[in-house]
C-alpha cells in the first residue's frame, strides 16, 4: 500500500490570476478591507494621511491598520511577524496589495498610533 502524496513541487501549474480568487467570498479580511476603506483617515488623527507632494511617499495608513486588524485579529502582536506574514499569507497580500511594510515602519505606525485604535 502506498501514502497519500501530495503535489510534485516542480510541477508547473496554471494558478489563479489575482490573488482575490484564493480569498473567500465570506473571508473576514473582506470585511476588514472595506471597512478600513471607508474610514476618513485625517478625521481619525492618523500620521500621513495626506502624502506630501515630495519625497519619498509614506505607506497608506488605511494598509497599515488593515495590517494591524488583521493582526489583533489572528494574536499576531509581533512587528515582525506581521512583516512576515506579508511575503507568505495570502490573506495579507489580498489585504494590503502585497505590499511588504518592514518591521520598524509597522511599529512606527503602532507607536504613533492616534487614540482612534486604542
Amino acid at each position: 500500500m502506498r501514502y497519500i502524496t501530495g503535489e510534485d513541487r516542480n510541477q508547473i501549474v496554471f494558478l489563479p490570476g489575482c490573488i482575490a480568487d484564493y480569498v473567500s467570498e465570506d473571508n473576514p479580511v473582506r470585511v476588514v478591507n472595506a471597512f478600513a476603506n471607508q474610514l476618513d483617515m485625517d478625521e481619525l488623527g492618523f500620521k500621513r494621511a495626506k502624502p506630501n507632494d515630495t519625497g519619498r511617499p509614506p505607506y497608506d495608513p488605511r494598509d497599515l491598520l488593515k495590517l494591524y486588524i488583521y493582526g489583533y485579529f489572528n494574536k499576531i502582536r509581533s512587528s515582525r511577524k506581521l512583516m512576515q506574514e506579508c511575503t507568505r499569507n495570502l490573506e495579507v497580500m489580498y489585504l494590503i496589495g502585497k505590499l511588504v511594510p518592514d518591521f520598524g515602519t509597522i511599529a512606527d505606525f503602532r507607536k504613533d498610533k492616534p487614540a482612534a485604535i486604542d
